[in-house]
């Protein structure tokens, strides 16, 4: 394995930048590594908000190889006291750096929390990634102070509660002191606050209404309590109730039910549909049998992002296309512009239509055709385009490399890569693509691919607009030890190549927040369990990054879930993520076969819906690749079933399907 400070090193002599002697080479590797380790204890004591180590630090690293790392945390050390001079000061040093701006986004919020709009005003507009949602909150609360009416564009960024701090609480209670929020977008905000249990904010916005912010707290976080003492008699005890009815419904549909059915003589017609939406939408993530009744009953309920999209995948599982294409309008511009939703309303136009491809359903398959992910994917083929790799262009030179791969942010890049600093190497990486051409894009995916970084080479590829080398795109490393084990299995290798290209990104030190390891994220419960079954007797659980064991447990567990899932990829791959139980329970839910777009696209859980996608889409590309000819990603969904369909009304189905 070459390792990337070598690599950097080769690179440079090729396009003669340095000439250093191999004995002073290795000196300096030496050093480089002392102040490696005192850079990893400079950053360690900001974290543990230590000053005098701060400056202990900082102090023996007056020469290092990226010197804006330490003054910002140097900076970072007393940044509430800091003077507007000395993060001038760094900001000009380093302008064009990604460390520039995120001390640029640290400084927006410290100027939004102190209500200092006029430098927060300037410097908002230089603040390059602009993706912080506390940042916008400040910049519409700066408008707001102005006289500005910025109500639109507050309801589009208020949507998830549990992001939105000291910044976009201060938003909401100017707003409805302005009277730029009336009582109905409070109780919207307060409603939103309740389904993503976010208590904090749904207190504070009570308290602008005259409600009680206990009583909401313990809708909330005590929803059985709640319901207990019924709905009450006022405006703000019915909306508490609703809530509750929402939380207690995660635990218990049907308490939530009796409770509600119970209270209707009290509520209004638009309560008790608000009602039935908050008890829906619950009642969607387990897929409860009543959950299309509910929804009709929420019929005419101002619904939230989430419930717009669980009412419209409720009819699709029912067929009921109409419906789909009814709901789908009634969602918000922006939501209802998404490709999914795009993808879902061509596809209503086209069954409504009864045969053919009318022009809606053609124009708005074409908005998304030239997407390559799922979406677009589907898309293009409903256009009568299978998946193929393009012709290659030329290949990159070993020139066009090395000069790619000298420019400063890679080279900081390599460096925090080199020290394990995953979150900083990728953030500089990634900002150093920004204005790169396709050509460019493609150099770098090769840098990072000789330097064996090989999420960056991924990530870098996804970003070329024309041309782009598909082997940087899909990668197949240590195939060798791949085809062994597939072969014997009998198990599709563009699959096995999709999923660990979702799961790991191809880091081999990639360890989730739960444990799981290695390529193919593999649990330790799940390791010792597949290597009991294959007879692996001396597993232990170190052995989970070793290539070759993280290879031959991931893939005959992928091979033992798919057949328990009757040889279903999709259901399979959703297993894989989830876990085989909570795959058997979505499937008891099918009373007959199913189009796999719709059960993927009513999967309970975001993380697995996407990974499925994800996956599924991944697959087909690398049999493209592989195969070296067309591919179908509807065949490759193709349709799933019951638990006990025989193999050949399995068959039929498909068939019948198609």
């Amino acid at each position: 394995m070459i390792s990337p400070s070598k690599w950097i090193a080769g690179a440079l002599l090729a396009i003669g930048c340095i000439t250093t002697p191999l004995a002073s080479a290795q000196d300096n590797n030496g050093d480089s590594r002392k102040e490696d380790d005192a850079f990893l204890l400079l950053r360690d004591s900001v974290r543990r908000d230590d000053a005098a180590k701060v400056e202990f630090y900082a102090a023996r690293l007056s020469d290092y190889a990226i010197p804006s790392y330490v003054d910002y945390y140097r900076i970072k050390s007393h940044f509430r006291d800091a003077s507007t001079a000395e993060i001038l000061d760094f900001l000009q040093r380093y302008d064009g750096q990604a460390i520039a701006d995120r001390l640029r986004n640290d400084w927006l919020l410290e100027l939004g929390r102190k209500r200092e709009w006029a430098l927060f005003d300037q410097q908002l507009p230089l603040f390059v990634l602009n993706d912080d949602t506390q940042v916008k909150c400040y910049a519409l609360l700066s408008r707001l102070t102005k006289g500005q009416n910025v109500a639109a564009e507050a309801r589009a960024l208020l949507i998830y509660p549990p992001y939105y701090g000291e910044a976009c609480n201060a938003l909401i209670a100017s707003l409805a002191q302005t009277g730029q929020f009336n009582q109905e977008d409070l109780w919207a905000q307060v409603r939103l606050a309740g389904e993503t249990n976010a208590t904090g904010p749904a207190r504070r916005i009570i308290m602008l209404l005259n409600g009680s912010d206990k009583k909401v707290a313990q809708a909330i976080d005590l929803p059985a309590i709640a319901l207990a003492k019924g709905a009450g008699d006022t405006r703000a005890d019915h909306e508490v109730f609703l809530i509750a009815l929402g939380r207690a419904a995660r635990t218990s549909v049907k308490l939530s039910v009796l409770a509600l059915q119970k209270a209707l003589p009290k509520l209004t017609p638009q309560e008790q549909a608000i009602g039935w939406a908050n008890i829906a939408l619950p009642a969607s993530y387990v897929v409860a049998p009543e959950t299309s009744d509910y929804w009709r009953r929420a019929n005419g309920a101002p619904l939230s992002i989430d419930q717009h999209q669980w009412r419209t995948r409720y009819a699709l599982r029912e067929g009921n296309w109409k419906l789909v294409r009814d709901h789908i309008a009634a969602m918000p511009p922006s939501l209802r512009e998404d490709p999914t939703w795009v993808y879902w309303q061509a596809r209503a136009a086209a069954a409504l239509a009864g045969g053919g491809l009318p022009a809606e359903a053609q124009f708005l398959y074409q908005s998304i055709a030239e997407r390559q992910d799922y979406y677009g994917l589907l898309a293009a083929e409903e256009l009568g385009r299978t998946v193929s790799i393009p012709p290659p262009g030329a290949p990159v030179t070993q020139a066009e490399i090395a000069a790619v791969g000298a420019r400063p942010g890679f080279q900081r890049a390599l460096r925090f890569f080199n020290m394990r600093l995953r979150f900083e190497g990728t953030r500089e990486w990634n900002w150093e693509l920004r204005r790169l051409s396709d050509r460019e894009l493609i150099a770098a995916a090769e840098f990072a691919r000789q330097n064996h970084i090989l999420d960056r080479m991924v990530y870098t590829s996804e970003r070329t607009r024309v041309q782009a080398d598909y082997t940087h795109r899909y990668p197949a490393p240590h195939d060798e030890i791949m085809q062994a084990n597939t072969r014997t299995l009998g198990l599709d290798r563009a699959w096995v190549y999709g999923l660990i290209r979702q799961e790991s990104r191809f880091i081999m030190t990639a360890q989730s927040s739960a444990g799981a390891s290695g390529l193919m994220q593999v649990m330790p419960s799940t390791g010792r369990w597949v290597a009991q079954k294959i007879g692996l007797t001396n597993f232990v659980q170190d052995m989970l990054t070793d290539v070759r064991t993280n290879i031959l447990l991931g893939t005959n567990y992928m091979n033992m879930v798919l057949g328990s899932m009757d040889g279903s990829q999709v259901l399979a791959t959703a297993a894989y993520n989830a876990g085989p139980g909570r795959l058997r329970s979505w499937r008891s839910a099918l009373t007959k076969p199913m189009d796999s777009t719709i059960f993927i696209e009513s999967i309970p859980y975001a993380e697995t819906r996407t990974y499925v996608k994800n996956v599924m889409t991944n697959a087909t590309w690398y049999a493209a690749l592989f195969e070296g000819r067309p591919q179908s990603l509807k065949a490759r969904l193709g349709v799933v079933t019951p638990k006990g369909y025989s193999e050949q009304e399995q068959q039929q189905t498909t068939f019948s399907s198609r």
